[in-house]
């Protein structure tokens, strides 16, 4: 009796440690992660590219699949827009026919797609799905298009951008010639005043008078700068 009753103790005792480890195991075979970006912005007739990466416990083979999927907005149904296995399948049918592209590398954990010539029509919910067995249970990230069209404030980036080439520069050549005209301005005076007369030297610098007109028109080009900058600011704003 006693013998009997103690390897049915050991096997009871045995059974939950195997059954943590056969569950362990399978966690670890199964273990698949995919990230995506959440939400993303593009704009009317702008490639849009959807990320989409994956870290998988396995060798990737052959066997590996990714499958893009679109909803569209206040929809439940679903549409395939892209199948990955060895090699690319975008969808020849529907709104998304010719427009999808793979831009992803499956050997460093990326299945991204890009859509061309988006439009606001494409907004809705995009979803990846990647199998790589036997690493198949895994979490399935959405991601939420908006497509816009190019607006006011894609308008002040491009007039600050302008600002910073154009405007900001030519002030400031404007600003150092007329610091220098006004300094060279104020010493013709000070000796016209005193009343003596030039030497050789002091008459050959009046050559230099050639060199200030020069300097004149290319501040006044500058300025012409300056003002046509501004009316490019006034035609964006």
């Amino acid at each position: 009796m006693q013998q009997s009753g103690v390897p049915g103790s050991r096997g009871c005792a045995l059974c939950p440690l195997l059954g943590v480890l056969f569950f362990q195991g399978v966690y670890v075979i199964f273990s698949l992660e995919i990230k995506a970006d959440a939400h993303v912005r593009g704009y009317v007739g702008e490639n849009i590219k959807l990320r989409c990466t994956f870290k998988s416990s396995s060798s990737i083979t052959d066997k590996l699949t990714i499958d893009w999927t679109y909803r569209p907005p206040s929809s439940s149904r679903t549409e395939s827009i892209f199948h990955y296995q060895s090699f690319q399948y975008p969808t020849t049918a529907g709104t998304f026919r010719d427009r999808i592209s793979w831009v992803g590398d499956v050997y460093k954990g990326d299945a991204s797609i890009s859509i061309s010539n988006p439009t606001m029509k494409d907004n809705g919910t995009f979803s990846c799905a990647v199998k790589n067995p036997p690493d198949v249970h895994h979490n399935i990230p959405a991601t939420e298009l908006t497509v816009t069209e190019r607006g006011f404030g894609t308008m002040l980036s491009s007039v600050a951008l302008l600002s910073i080439l154009v405007f900001i520069p030519s002030t400031v050549v404007v600003i150092l010639l007329l610091v220098r005209m006004g300094r060279k301005s104020a010493g013709l005076k000070k000796r016209s005043k005193s009343g003596y007369k030039k030497s050789s030297i002091e008459v050959s610098d009046d050559t230099d008078q050639e060199g200030d007109d020069c300097m004149a028109k290319l501040c006044v080009r500058c300025a012409e700068c300056v003002g046509l900058s501004w009316s490019l600011l006034c035609t964006y704003c």
